[in-house]
């Protein structure tokens, strides 16, 4: 061999090592990387400002016990593990409700961040804590101070921003009520849609046909305040079934023939949340039952973070509150003190006002109010985007609210978010109610999305109120419709005294539920207004299975009784519409049409009368009624939506199935959809309609099971942005049981956020479980824990259990 080529093949090996070397650097490099940003779980940590030492002890699922001698001090405490575990999550729930998600993702992210500046929810902030009592300023601060040392306590930046080559930004006072912002827009987000497709539809119907096609009450109604087997014209309310029209609007019915759009399968996430409350009367140790399942939108990291705090309060007296965290917030959110114990479920009152405005023509920013004209006050948003040019958004604002542009007219956001009671540290006071009537007292002066807020103490007393702001008037029809400027004394002036807020309190049925429906069918009802409440089957089932527990010695009821109510997944609304698909299917309309008479037979032989994995009969009864939906609605569907993201006639009218009903019941001839000649084919026409769907590709119509369909895709954000990464960034796609009308709300990304079930004073029998773990971090052994617990629905206690890992915080 010669001295070349000996060269060459030394050289060669040389190259081929460093190849291999750089090969196994490169990934292990960014696996260091990626431990790196870990959270710490033992050792200790020294902190300035703190009275005294602060122990966090977590259990085997990550759940920690922050044990301190002040709320100050566990408050830090609160902020650093939240900025360890959770950091990504917390920056974009601030960024989400401010309209600063395009620094992080670029000018895809513009939309959302026009839409959401639009409000100004940072300015609005920063004024809200200037006037601020100083024992909040003090608390947030502490906790800010926690989040900020935990984040810069991480060895490497936590991942995301790695992926998305960003350093973090601190964390400020004024991102803890931010966070209460991105909650109002996951829970009210949707109520300018609903006005704007309100008032299309008043604008092309007569008033008769408004009335009959958006009804205020059903059959389905469960309300608290009547009994328990309240009916439909019972002597409780004066509301009765309008006659229906004639004549049916020219828009309605409008679709293009055998046009197949979305078939309406899937959870509409923004109409959630149950809770329920028994009193001691009926409990096995005499203390109130409170139980709760939150329904949002699922994904990794999840939305709550479990928690258990432990300190001395201002009075001497220790407290023990244990439940859920908003990562972001220092308040426990949902959960027990040994006193009281409350959950919360989305309210839907009529919480925003669209108002149209007369403007100037000489002067744009001059506007008619009811006090005369005013000259409206422009800001100059500035909207940062990586990688790009910063965007310069103009912002007009009126007495009324925001200005918003749609098709051609202009509207004044008049919304109780942008209230100055609208967001503040109240619910914190929660930790030192002693009793139903003083933790009533605090959910009227928190600062949070109105909630129905049901309640229980160590004595069993059990109570229903709102929670949070409530607009200051007496609801009205009209103002469920955008308002003009001469109907502005329909609309709100302020916030509601907490002295005048409704209230159900120790019922004599020893029961209270809330389920998203209309709550009440007496006068206080007209303090909540219609938002967009549900139709109500739920709310009935949780109502009528809770009456079957605990009457009786040696019956009475206890935790893990309450907590199975919530997995009840009996499909007695759904079983109706089966009945109807069955009763349309008679031997003439199935002759020569073998899908029919397979889609019979397997609504016969495939039902259980569940919403199971396996059944064909629950998707196909689901899809006959979706597929009327279709049938008679989806032509204005596709009108709305070019009005308005979020504008449909579901907005318009939770209550449609109510409706669909009566016109399949008394068919009156003025109302069958275009091109059909009675209501028998528009039934069979939904029929094939859903049929087709479903074997769409060659698959046989017996292979579509509910399972197929509800199968679970909770996954990080990041899952879809980077494909690769999907297998460690998602919990496993479990076919679930469940769906939106019943107590096991499921679908594929929505769901029972948590479960908890728990009497104040006996947590240690208390139930609380979630989908996603107390990590954000896929290397975690916390990311998924709990989540095949929560699939199977198996109880998991409500307090942390042994300590496996001890952090000590220590004063400098």
């Amino acid at each position: 061999m010669s001295t070349q080529q000996h060269r060459f093949r030394k050289w060669l090996w040389r190259g081929l090592l460093g190849l291999l070397l750089l090969s196994v650097a490169a990934p292990l490099t960014g696996w260091l990387l990626l431990r790196g940003s870990l959270a710490k779980l033992d050792g200790s940590v020294v902190a300035d400002g703190l009275s005294a030492q602060v122990t966090v002890e977590r259990d085997a699922l990550g759940v920690p016990t922050v044990r301190g001698q002040s709320r100050l001090d566990v408050a830090y405490a609160t902020g650093y593990l939240h900025a360890q575990d959770r950091f990504f999550q917390m920056d974009l729930l601030r960024r989400v409700a401010a309209g600063e998600l395009a620094e992080l993702f670029g000018a895809k992210a513009l939309g959302i961040d026009r839409q959401r500046r639009l409000h100004r929810f940072r300015a609005r902030a920063r004024d809200i804590l200037s006037h601020s009592p100083p024992e909040d300023r003090a608390l947030l601060s502490r906790y800010v101070r926690g989040v900020n040392d935990g984040l810069s306590a991480l060895l490497t930046r936590p991942f995301e921003y790695g992926l998305l080559r960003i350093v973090p930004s601190p964390w400020q006072e004024e991102d803890c009520l931010l966070v209460v912002w991105a909650m109002y827009f996951d829970l009210q987000g949707n109520l300018q849609g609903r006005e704007l497709a309100r008032g299309h539809l008043r604008q092309h119907s007569t008033k008769e046909q408004l009335a009959f096609l958006l009804p205020t009450v059903s059959k389905w109604d469960a309300p608290l305040d009547a009994p328990l087997d309240f009916p439909l014209n019972s002597p409780t309310t004066t509301e009765t079934p309008v006659a229906i029209p004639s004549v049916a609007p020219a828009w309605f019915g409008a679709h293009g023939p055998g046009q197949l759009t979305y078939l309406r399968d899937t959870l509409r996430t923004s109409v959630g949340s149950n809770n329920w409350a028994v009193s001691g009367m009926r409990s096995e140790h005499g203390g109130a039952l409170v139980a709760n399942d939150m329904h949002l939108g699922i994904r990794l990291p999840h939305i709550w973070y479990r928690l258990l705090l432990i300190y001395t309060g201002d009075d001497g007296q220790p407290r023990k509150i244990g439940g859920v965290s908003l990562p972001g917030a220092p308040a426990v959110v949902v959960g027990s003190t040994g006193k009281v114990a409350w959950g919360f479920t989305n309210s839907y009152g009529d919480y925003l006002d669209l108002i149209e405005l007369e403007r100037d023509s000489q002067s744009p920013l001059r506007v008619k109010t009811a006090n005369g004209w005013e000259t409206a006050q422009t800001y100059q948003e500035t909207l940062r985007v990586k990688d790009a040019q910063s965007e310069v958004l103009t912002v007009t604002e009126t007495s009324l609210g925001p200005i918003r542009e749609v098709a051609g007219r202009s509207y004044a956001i008049h919304w109780m978010a942008h209230d100055p009671h609208a967001v503040n540290l109240g619910l914190i006071k929660m930790e030192n109610a002693h009793d139903l009537t003083s933790a009533q007292a605090v959910a009227h002066q928190a600062g949070v999305p109105a909630q129905n807020m049901v309640a229980g103490d160590s004595q069993g007393h059990i109570g229903w109120t709102i929670a949070g702001p409530l607009p200051n008037r007496k609801a009205s029809e009209a103002a469920t419709f955008p308002l003009r400027v001469t109907e502005l004394a329909q609309s709100f002036q302020g916030v509601r005294p907490g002295a005048e807020y409704p209230q159900v309190n120790d019922p004599p049925s020893g029961q209270l539920w809330t389920a998203n429906a209309r709550q009440l069918v007496g006068p206080q009802y007209e303090l909540l207004g219609d938002g967009g409440a549900d139709l109500g089957a739920r709310a009935q089932q949780i109502r009528d299975a809770l009456a079957r527990l605990g009457h009786k010695q040696p019956e009475k009821t206890d935790e893990r009784a309450v907590y199975q109510l919530g997995l009840d997944d009996r499909a007695l609304f759904i079983d109706t519409w089966r009945a109807r698909a069955l009763a349309a299917l008679d031997d003439t309309s199935v002759s020569g049409h073998p899908e029919r008479a397979e889609f019979r037979r397997l609504l016969q032989s495939s039902w259980d009368g569940h919403a199971s994995v396996d059944s064909v009969g629950y998707r196909l009864a689901k899809g006959f009624l979706n597929a009327l939906y279709e049938e008679l609605f989806g032509g204005i569907d596709r009108e709305l939506s070019r009005l308005a993201p979020g504008a449909d006639f579901d907005s318009a009218n939770p209550r449609w199935p109510a409706v669909v009903a009566r016109l399949l019941d008394e068919r009156p001839a003025g109302w069958f959809p275009s091109g059909r000649r009675d209501f028998h084919e528009v039934e069979l026409a939904a029929i094939d309609r859903v049929t087709a769907q479903l074997t769409k590709g060659g698959t046989p119509l017996a292979k579509a099971t509910w399972g197929a369909q509800n199968t679970a895709r909770i996954e990080h954000p990041f899952a879809s942005v980077f494909p690769f990464l999907r297998r460690w960034l998602a919990a496993p796609p479990d076919e679930q049981s469940g769906d939106q009308d019943m107590p096991k709300v499921a679908g594929p990304s929505g769901g029972q956020s948590e479960r908890m079930a728990v009497s104040p004073g006996h947590e240690e029998r208390g139930i609380l479980n979630m989908p996603g773990g107390q990590s954000g971090h896929p290397l975690s052994p916390y990311f998924l824990a709990g989540h095949a617990a929560w699939v199977k629905g198996e109880p998991t206690p409500f307090l942390p259990g042994r300590a496996e890992h001890t952090l000590t915080f220590r004063p400098k």
